[in-house]
């Protein structure tokens, strides 16, 4: 798989991710969120070894891959993109107060499955030359990691695996976080809704009938 790893954040606090190999790639991930400027909406590139990091900024958040460097910038800017569209479809609301791994229950999943698509279906390509996103894409320069990390903070995977795994943080969360953390979202999903449904009977209150009109 040419997409390896993938992360959603704010800021350092990390929200769902996903990792295809073992190694120490989220500890790197999270020290990349650690140094990154604080600019608004960006895109960044870092290069290490035989990797380099896509980073996209966006609505508060940082969605971050790593790919193989031989996978071109195109197609890694095209699984932030979708990834980015997807999450704050779900979650854009409670997105800016969200726990640690609040959705990386749901989310993990999503992020598996659309870097398996990205990776591999040449159809993905097509997506993005279709959405006219080549141009600003291409004009990306890619830095060396070791600007923004210490140089003993080396990549260290295990990439010859055959099955796709978890990165090692997943394996030690405990039952009972993994109950907090899907308890808390089913919180907020019903109070979103609850403030929908408040909004909707003011407006039926606030505005007059015809009939109140005189009409």
């Amino acid at each position: 798989m040419a997409i390896l790893y993938a992360v959603v954040a704010r800021g350092t606090i990390v929200l769902a991710e996903f990792s295809a190999v073992t190694g120490n790639t989220g500890a790197v991930a999270r020290r990349i969120l650690e140094k990154l400027p604080s600019e608004a909406d960006s895109r960044v590139c870092f290069s290490q070894d035989r990797y380099i990091f896509h980073i996209l900024k966006s609505d508060g958040l940082t969605f971050l891959c790593m790919a193989n460097d031989t996978f071109g910038r195109r197609i890694p800017f095209s699984y932030l993109e979708d990834i980015h569209m997807r999450f704050m479809k779900n979650y854009g609301r409670v997105a800016p107060y969200a726990p640690a791994y609040a959705m990386n229950d749901e989310f993990s999943r999503v992020l598996h499955q659309q870097m398996e698509f990205f990776s591999s279906n040449p159809s993905a390509d097509t997506l993005n030359r279709v959405r006219g996103e080549v141009g600003e894409i291409r004009t990306i320069m890619v830095d060396n990691i070791e600007k923004i990390l210490e140089r003993g903070d080396r990549i260290e995977l295990l990439v010859d695996k055959t099955a796709t795994m978890q990165d090692s943080a997943f394996h030690f969360k405990k039952q009972s976080k993994r109950l907090r953390r899907a308890l808390w979202m089913k919180n907020a999903k019903l109070l979103s809704k609850n403030v929908d449904l408040t909004t909707g009977s003011n407006m039926l209150i606030t505005y007059p009938t015809p009939k109140s009109l005189g009409a």
